[in-house]
């Protein structure tokens, strides 16, 4: 097997989104609009609440597209206008298929809201193909206890989707996917099998992380995109502290993608219909 090199590393973008959460943005930043089939991707925080703090994401409309939420620390409670709810705490994953719309809310919990503390996430939108864009919205809800872990030697490997180590994540997704969480002990090594066709990132969450290829070790939000000249990817612990990295991985799906805010479609026709269907309240509202 040949190891894939380094194409790109990018530093994230410090920014505010939702009621004014402070946030890493990976991309879309100007150096980097996508990476089909994923369209976004936000670092939540780290942000230290203090008692009574309640900023977070209000109700917002989505077409077209798939969230993923992955708590690492803190309470996120989660609203839409078709009735659902649900309470993310740490380790917790949320895979919402938005499909043909809803409105939707994420705010934190009451408990971090009464106490205060930190609250730490990620953000991931994975675009949906042509025929998959007006499904039914749909949820994916996994406890922190559901999702499996893999690993040896220094290495611990949370498999939310695709594969690894003979472990198979419990998402199932609409075009094939890999999303692991990795840590790694000081001089641990991590090797990812990966079909030649996916294209894949990864990002730094914590330590340094030195990739096959590179002389450099990468740091703390940075994203670094991969190659496509190998089936694998092979990364190193080289610091005196433990390392965290998100490795993202997808068939690409290869289509036209018109979006604008929190709608992605195909033709600027559809993204005009979204942006009509949710003012005249298609979409429903969050009581």
């Amino acid at each position: 097997m040949t190891t894939r090199n380094i194409a790109r590393s990018i530093p994230s973008l410090h920014t505010l989104e939702g009621g004014g959460v402070q946030i890493h943005r990976a991309f879309p930043i100007p150096q980097l609009d996508d990476i089909d089939p994923f369209l976004l991707m936000d670092r939540m925080g780290p942000i230290d609440y203090r008692p009574g703090d309640n900023t977070g994401f209000p109700g917002h409309p989505h077409r077209g597209f798939e969230t993923v939420t992955y708590l690492l620390s803190g309470q996120m409670q989660h609203k839409d206008s078709f009735g659902n709810s649900g309470m993310l705490n740490p380790g917790d994953v949320q895979w919402m298929t938005a499909g043909s719309g809803l409105v939707h809310s994420e705010m934190p919990g009451a408990d971090l809201v009464r106490t205060g503390g930190r609250l730490e996430g990620f953000q991931l939108w994975v675009n949906l193909p042509r025929r998959d864009k007006m499904s039914p919205p749909h949820y994916q809800e996994l406890k922190a206890a559901q999702i499996p872990e893999a690993g040896s030697d220094g290495v611990r490997v949370k498999v939310v989707a695709g594969e690894s180590q003979s472990i198979r994540g419990p998402i199932q997704s609409r075009t094939p996917i890999l999303y692991l969480h990795v840590t790694l002990k000081p001089s641990a090594n991590f090797t990812q099998p990966l079909p030649r066709t996916y294209n894949a990132f990864a990002y730094i969450v914590g330590g340094e992380v030195q990739f096959h290829g590179s002389s450099e070790p990468q740091h703390e939000d940075r994203l670094v995109l991969f190659s496509h000249d190998g089936d694998q990817v092979s990364f190193t612990n080289p610091g005196t502290q433990p390392a965290s990295v998100l490795l993202v991985a997808g068939e690409p799906i290869g289509e036209p993608v018109a979006r604008h805010g929190p709608f992605v479609m195909n033709t600027r026709q559809e993204l005009v219909q979204a942006f009509e269907d949710y003012r005249s309240g298609k979409m429903g509202d969050i009581a």
